[in-house]
């Protein structure tokens, strides 16, 4: 069973690795972002036996979570304040999307109000998983719409912003490790490895970002630390969450494909348009620069989008206040919300 499970991962760090050569050598955007995530979903959909990466891809998000944590600096502090106008609208934000989203899935998907509810909610993949199956829904129906969600948010999102708002999706992500300080480097390993642990210990939500980031930024404005990750580091960051999403499609059915997927899929253009409106009016109302707006409101993944972010070279401080924010509202507001909605329906 294990040596099984070790070949499939082998399998699928092959196939990611074309992936990456691929783009490259096509000059393709984002290689170690887009080949690895392309390659295993096309190899998922054709049956290839792949496996996710385990601890590796949650490793990934650690660095992600020490990158921002390094964005943490006393300027940022004293720029809080300024956030709040556009981090209150949020709640409306995700009311609508919650108003639209579950009578869609329940017209036109034939979802059950559970499976609906938590299909809907832009929460993160694992989390509205959790919180669905503990509620009664369809797990692998609110799983797909999620990573659905994700992999259509991460083609069109990179289309946007560089066909809409002429951004050049080129900003070096770090400094090369040769060009950092040994114990520079042994800081933020440290800070990614204890923070995350810490975190997990303590049972804080997406603990594999949220624990480096805090000690990240502890130690940032403490003056231990001064610097982001290494370019490899944040490159690697790349490909496992680019992997990540293609295996998530392993074992998919045709008939999934035909009706959860492409009902997915669907929801995705419905929240662009969602996300399109509050982006316009907090640029329109001088909230939030262009991209950042969009960024900000962008209902992906912590991890994703903080990658995006950094790729964009855009405020990322800015754009994961908004996405911290959105998450911990949905995960704490969520489950309260569907028993009140399911204990009116018994009434």
């Amino acid at each position: 069973m294990v040596g099984g499970l070790r070949v499939h991962q082998a399998v699928t760090l092959l196939i990611g690795v074309t992936g990456v050569a691929l783009f490259s050598v096509l000059h393709l955007p984002l290689p170690f972002l887009f080949g690895p995530m392309i390659a295993s979903l096309v190899a998922a959909l054709c049956g290839v036996p792949l496996a996710g990466l385990g601890q590796a891809s949650v490793a990934a998000r650690s660095v992600l979570g020490v990158a921002i944590g390094a964005s943490v600096t006393p300027a940022l502090l004293a720029e809080l304040p300024s956030m709040l106008a556009s981090v209150a609208i949020i709640p409306f934000y995700i009311a609508a999307i919650g108003l639209v989203g579950v009578p869609f899935f329940r017209r036109f998907c034939g979802f059950d109000l559970v499976t609906a509810f938590y299909a809907a909610m832009p929460g993160g993949a694992a989390d509205m998983t959790i919180f669905g199956a503990e509620a009664g829904a369809n797990i692998r129906q609110v799983s797909l719409v999620h990573v659905t969600r994700l992999l259509v948010i991460m083609i069109v999102g990179p289309l946007v912003l560089v066909g809409l708002y002429g951004v050049e999706l080129t900003h070096p992500v770090g400094k090369p490790a040769s060009d950092i300080p040994v114990l520079e480097l042994a800081v933020m390993a440290a800070a990614a490895l204890l923070g995350w642990k810490a975190a997990e210990r303590v049972g804080l939500f997406g603990a594999a970002i949220l624990g480096p980031l805090i000690a990240a930024a502890a130690l940032w404005l403490l003056g231990v630390l001064h610097m982001r990750p290494p370019r490899e580091a944040l490159l690697a960051a790349q490909f496992l969450i680019g992997i990540g999403i293609g295996v998530s499609y392993v074992g998919v059915t045709l008939r999934e494909l035909r009706e959860t997927v492409a009902g997915g899929a669907v929801f995705v253009l419905i929240l662009a348009v969602i996300a399109g409106a509050v982006t316009e009016f907090v640029t329109v109302t001088g909230l939030a620069p262009p991209v950042e707006g969009f960024l900000a409101f962008m209902p992906g993944g912590q991890a994703e989008m903080s990658m995006l972010a950094l790729i964009a070279g855009a405020d990322l401080s800015f754009v994961v206040v908004h996405h911290i924010t959105r998450v911990i509202l949905v995960l704490t507001g969520a489950p309260i919300l569907f028993r009140l909605i399911r204990r009116r329906g018994r009434g």
